[in-house]
This record gives structure tokens, sequence and C-alpha cells, in this order.
């Protein structure tokens, strides 16, 4: 059974004490393929550093993560976004959107670097990977803006309802689905039955929001599995036939 976790974030901090066994605990039940999403500049060294010992699992993304548009910041941010996509070693521009949690403040440069890194992933023909917090109507102004036959991606960790996830769907993105899908509270385990099992892909954001029953604790990427195994009760499915085609679903987006 092969398992792709399609957002982690494996060089976090939250791992420096046990990175390489954590990574063999993943390997072990079956991922074959981590797809790491980028934050900041600050981060970069990590993502390099991660990806040159594991060459032919861990695949990079390349982005400016909502939380971190700053005023002061953004735009030298973007600006090493861009250099860095120029080198055609990325798989996808992420991780991207909008979060309404943290900072209303700074909504519209959000907006403003959201719509850059967007046009900047249909020039090049690669995916997006969106964040979203508290904020779904603020990214679909955007991606209504944007929408086109090149736009095309993940909307990382969908926790939207019913008319958000066809809405998103409509948008030539796929659904992230990680541990909320195991949440007593999570809600989107009550229509997920309804969305085409091609729709989907897995993936855990770890270190935050491990699955039941690990809930409060470190995620892993290891805890994909769980994830798989929730789907299958979801959707009445052998959990072999959905990592199947979500595996499948997933290296079609990333073009591997």
């Amino acid at each position: 059974m092969i398992l792709i976790d399609t957002h982690t974030h494996l060089y976090s901090e939250e791992f420096e004490s046990d990175r390489t066994q954590m990574m063999e605990r993943a390997l072990a039940v079956g991922v074959e393929h981590f797809f790491v999403p980028a934050i900041d500049s600050s981060y970069f060294n990590g993502m390099k550093q991660i990806q040159q010992q594991y060459p032919q699992n861990v695949h990079l993304m390349m982005g400016l993560h909502p939380c971190y548009v700053k005023p002061e910041t953004f735009e030298q941010e973007l600006a090493f976004v861009e250099q860095e996509l120029a080198k055609g070693t990325y798989v996808a521009v992420g991780e991207i959107g909008v979060d309404m949690y943290w900072d209303k403040s700074t909504l519209k440069i959000q907006q403003q670097a959201f719509q850059t890194q967007i046009q900047w992933a249909k020039k090049l023909g690669l995916p997006i990977n969106i964040h979203c917090r508290d904020a779904f109507d603020e990214v679909f102004e955007v991606l209504d803006q944007e929408k086109s036959d090149d736009l095309f991606g993940i909307f990382h960790c969908f926790t939207g309802d019913f008319n958000q996830a066809e809405r998103a769907l409509n948008l030539n993105m796929k659904l992230g689905i990680g541990g909320v899908a195991t949440f007593k509270n999570g809600k989107i385990d009550q229509y997920l039955d309804q969305i085409p099992l091609e729709q989907i892909v897995l993936e855990t954001d770890s270190p935050y929001l491990a699955p039941a029953p690990h809930r409060g604790k470190r995620n892993e990427s290891s805890y994909v599995a769980l994830v798989a195994q929730k789907l299958a009760a979801i959707y009445n499915l052998p959990v072999e036939e959905i990592a199947q085609q979500t595996t499948k679903n997933a290296l079609n987006i990333f073009k591997l």
C-alpha cells in the first residue's frame, strides 16, 4: 500500500530530536512521497536539508505563507519566492492563501501576495497549495478573479461545508483531507462521501492537527495512514482502495 502525505512540515523544530525515526516510521507504513510547503525564507535551509537527505521521497513547494505576509517584509519575501521558483526545482507554489484567524489587519496585502503567487504558478504550469483559515470568502474572491484552465491545485486542510467544497472543486482544486476528518466536531466527515474520491488527497499538516486518537499531540507523516483508515470508513471502501486512488490523485497534481 503506497500512501502520500501531500502537506507536511518535515523541517519543523518539533522534529528536531527524532526526525530520522519519524521519517522511518512514515516510510514503514508505506508513505513514499512527502510534499513539503514553504513558510518564508527563514525555513529555506531546513527544507533543502531534508530534501537532500531523502531526495527520492521529499518534494518541495515554494511560496509565502499568509501568516508571514507582513507590511515591512512581504515584498522582499515575494522576491525571494520568485527567484527560487525561477530555478524550476519546485513541484508547487505553496502554501499560499489568506488567514483571518491571526491578523485581519493584513488582509489586503495577504490577498495581493496570494494573487501574485497564483499568477506565477499559472505561468510556470505549477499547482497551488492553498492555506485558508477563517477566510473562505476572501480566498474565493481571489480564486474567482484568477479562474482559468491553468489554475489548479489543492485546498489544503479543507474544513469548509459542502457548498464550499463544490465551489473549490469547480475551481480545479482537490481537497486536502487530514486529521480534521477524524475529529468528533470536524463536520467534514458528514458529507465527504458525497465528494468523488477522485477529488481527494491525503495530508497530515504535521506537526499540527494530529488525527484521533493522537489529537492534541504532535502530528507526524506516518499518521496519514490513520486518515486513510477514516476515509475507508466514510466511503465504505477497503483502505487499499483509498490509498490507491488518493495516491494517483496526488501524483497527477504534482506531475510526478
